[in-house]
């Protein structure tokens, strides 16, 4: 005989994570509908919802909202890619040399309280005013939180596990490749999340520069023409895209480190 198989209700966090999205859209709702902000600084959620759709099949400022979202994330990512090939060796080098975290460490210090915005001015100078001033500008923003992530979890390899290694024989670039790297990784992927996070937040800065097309230009171009609608818009797309690709982060830590979860 089979026991009953007992129902699977939803996670209480899912649950109380629903509610509250539903509060704030009840009370955005509330404050719109009884005219208690006016709508020209908050429009109600039906009105952004009809302009987004419109943002999506007419476009805004010469572009359909598939153009400006393909153009954010594709500086997004490129700056993404380039943070990882430098900021993945540069922990490595400040975790396990000497030399490297007194090299390194202290630009890494230089370079993580400064916002976007100050340096913006001097990339341009430096750069121009092309697509690799606003790839440079995000990467500058990702950069710190992904070597301070990998730094951290190459110095938090269990002894143990390297003097296993060594006594049975292990090189050095097999004792990087299959003892130091697994175990960095869970902060690496940690740096990645903040990083993506801190990519996004200077997009809308780096757009500012001779853009045409891109999210945070669709918002700025909005401000300009006091179109409240579409900025609202633009940021619950940025926020949608921020939310999807840190839920396809976890499934991939899930997937790649699931051992370091239930550890």
């Amino acid at each position: 005989m089979r026991a009953p198989r007992q129902r699977r209700w939803p996670p209480l966090r899912l649950v109380i994570s629903l509610a509250t999205i539903a509060g704030l859209v009840a009370l955005w709702w509330a404050a719109s509908a009884t005219g208690l902000v006016s709508k020209l600084f908050l429009p109600s959620p039906a009105v952004v919802v009809e302009r987004l759709g419109r943002i999506a099949s007419e476009g805004f400022v010469d572009a359909t909202l598939a153009q400006h979202l393909g153009a954010s994330l594709a500086r997004v990512f490129a700056a993404l890619v380039a943070s990882l090939a430098i900021g993945i060796p540069a922990g490595f080098a400040i975790g396990l040399s000497t030399l490297g975290r007194g090299m390194l460490d202290p630009i890494v210090e230089f370079l993580r309280p400064i916002p976007p915005l100050a340096y913006l001015p001097l990339v341009v100078i430096w750069a121009g005013i092309g697509e690799t001033t606003k790839v440079l500008v995000i990467a500058l923003a990702m950069l710190p939180p992904i070597i301070i992530a990998t730094s951290t979890g190459v110095r938090g390899v269990a002894r143990d596990r390297l003097n296993v290694a060594r006594a049975l024989g292990a090189t050095r670039w097999q004792v990087l490749r299959l003892v130091v790297l697994p175990s960095a990784l869970p902060s690496i992927f940690t740096g990645t999340r903040i990083a993506l996070g801190a990519g996004w937040s200077t997009l809308v800065a780096a757009e500012l520069v001779a853009a045409t097309r891109g999210v945070g230009f669709m918002i700025q171009s909005a401000a300009n023409f006091l179109a409240t609608d579409v900025v609202v818009a633009g940021i619950l797309v940025i926020a949608g895209v921020a939310f999807a690709l840190e839920f396809a982060i976890r499934l991939l830590e899930r997937w790649l480190v699931g051992w370091a979860m239930q550890a």
